[in-house]
């Protein structure tokens, strides 16, 4: 799977995110999703995340989910429609287990775990917002890449016309295509820009669809590559995620990046993602592939 390298929505946009990440029941467990005909080569990696767990959430009654872990096994085609089974591991006293299973042309492509339990009071501490600018003070992203990218490759000028439904703003936008190593941090402010509505657990499939945004860049950053960089090669190879609180992701949330670790043509980063009040909603961490192809 791909992740999304930082480029903006467009003005017009067919359909909300909602209404792309819906599937079609097609057995008591088996759904099937399709993906949106602007994707070029790959499947969004957080596309097939935010489907998997919704096709897990159409086998839970009330629980909601506190943590998932996924692997990418094979690039997905966004022209061939996606079959999401779901194994229902268990139905416990506390805790509800499910297996997703993301199948094209007969092959795995994706798997995830998830786990679902009911609200409950109990102890409670978090990490404290870091500083950094807020989002008022920060550029609109779509402006500053239209810039920047006038005499940018083909292929990075498509990504720009794409519809993008995640809005994102970020102190590095000015940058982000400039050479050079810079420290593997990053933080970005985004919300979903098109209407989720009040369901609750489509604001965390939404959210785990924007996790996989802009994290590898993160482990890329120390040495001076980045998406169109020649001979590059990077994908997504595992993602997890913890829900700690429900939000509203049509509100700015602002999403801050470590990465402490690059070593055998992989590299790791860790997410924490704030909502504009300072709670901590969910953390993240996820493993991608960094590699220069042989000359």
């Amino acid at each position: 799977m791909t992740e999304t390298p930082p480029v903006p929505e467009t003005e017009a946009q067919d359909e909300t995110l909602v209404e792309t990440l819906q599937l079609e029941r097609i057995e008591e467990n088996l759904f099937r999703g399709t993906s949106p005909d602007t994707q070029p080569g790959r499947i969004f990696g957080g596309q097939v995340i935010a489907q998997s767990l919704l096709a897990a959430y159409e086998t839970v009654e009330t629980r909601v989910c506190h943590s998932l872990h996924c692997y990418f096994i094979r690039p997905g085609d966004p022209t061939t429609p996606i079959v999401f089974e779901v194994d229902r591991s268990r139905d416990g006293g506390s805790f509800t287990t499910r297996r997703v299973v993301a199948i094209q042309r007969g092959k795995q492509i994706f798997n995830l775990a998830a786990s679902f339990k009911d609200a409950e009071e109990g102890f409670r501490h978090q990490a404290p917002m870091p500083p950094g600018p807020h989002w008022r003070d920060l550029p609109d992203q779509r402006e500053v890449l239209a810039e920047l990218m006038k005499d940018a490759p083909e292929e990075a000028k498509r990504w720009l016309k794409r519809p993008m439904p995640i809005e994102m703003r970020s102190q590095d936008a000015r940058t982000y295509w400039m050479s050079g190593p810079k420290d593997p941090v990053a933080q970005n402010w985004f919300r979903c820009s098109t209407p989720i509505g009040d369901d609750a657990h489509m604001h965390q499939v939404i959210l785990a669809y924007a996790s996989d945004m802009n994290l590898l860049s993160t482990a890329m950053r120390p040495h001076g590559v980045h998406w169109q960089t020649p001979g590059f090669q990077s994908a997504s190879l595992d993602h997890a995620m913890w829900f700690h609180q429900p939000t509203d992701f049509n509100q700015w949330h602002l999403y801050v990046h470590d990465s402490p670790s690059a070593s055998d043509g992989r590299g790791l980063i860790r997410g924490s993602i704030y909502a504009e009040d300072g709670t901590l909603v969910a953390s993240v961490a996820q493993e991608g592939l960094m590699r220069m192809r042989p000359k």
